[in-house]
Order: structure tokens, then C-alpha cells, then sequence
């Protein structure tokens, strides 16, 4: 197992929320993420339409995976989504997470939501602050 794959799988045995939401990581490697979950009922809002947060968190979570691929333990710093359209209960949800620029202590990404008919949900950017310290080897 590459250190890439043991920052992922260190990271989903403890991400619960993720769990929850059904996220299945399909692709994985240094600076990209591409998972899907589905909608289900639990994940409905008042309209009976998925609730905004989770679509936001599901953009989250390939965000976090993508940004902590290098092995450097980061954090959101600022991010921003844009809701195009809704999805609702069955639908499934591919979303993709892909670096734009990685610093020293700052990273760039940007992650799409699409339906399973290959329509935008969402368009998600995100700032990731590396705080240098290592997944793989907790004395760096």
C-alpha cells in the first residue's frame, strides 16, 4: 500500500459523516478525488429536495481526500459552492475533486458535483491551509 492509499484509507476509517452519507471513493490519487454517493430520503429537505449541506458535504469530503493525498495533513482554509440544480431521493451523485495549484501552505482545488444523467449540481472551490505535519509519520 502507497502512502497515498494509507492517508485515504486512515481518513475514511474515521470520517463517520462519510459513512453515513453512503460515499464510495472510486478514484484516488495525489491531488484528485472522484467519489459518489446517493440521494436518499434521510437526505431530503422540507421541498423534498436534497438538502443543500448535503450536497456541500459530499463536495467536502472529495475535497479533504484530494487536498490530504500529498500525505500533508490540511484543512480548509475558505470555500465556496454554487448550487446549479437539485437532485432528489435515488439519484446519484458523482463528485470530483482536482488540484489547481499546491504551495507550501496553501492548496487550490476544484470540485464538481453531477446527477447521474451528467448534469452540474454544483461547482465547489476550495482553499486547503497544509499544516506541514504528516499523515504517515506522526514525529514530522
Amino acid at each position: 500500500m502507497t502512502d497515498t492509499e494509507k492517508v485515504l484509507a486512515t481518513m475514511l476509517a474515521k470520517d463517520n459523516f462519510s459513512k453515513w452519507m453512503g460515499i464510495e471513493v472510486d478514484e484516488f490519487r495525489e491531488g484528485y478525488c472522484k467519489l459518489h454517493y446517493t440521494i436518499t430520503e434521510d437526505m431530503l429537505n422540507g421541498f423534498g429536495i436534497v438538502h443543500g449541506g448535503i450536497i456541500f458535504s459530499g463536495s467536502d469530503s472529495a475535497f479533504a481526500f484530494a487536498c490530504n493525498s500529498h500525505g500533508i495533513l490540511s484543512v480548509a482554509l475558505d470555500v465556496h459552492i454554487t448550487f446549479i440544480r437539485a437532485a432528489k431521493a435515488g439519484d446519484l451523485m458523482t463528485v470530483t475533486a482536482k488540484e489547481i495549484h499546491t504551495g507550501n501552505k496553501t492548496s487550490f482545488y476544484d470540485v464538481t458535483t453531477t446527477n447521474d444523467k451528467g448534469e452540474i449540481v454544483s461547482v465547489f472551490n476550495g482553499t486547503a491551509y497544509r499544516t506541514g505535519k504528516s499523515h504517515t509519520d506522526p514525529s514530522k
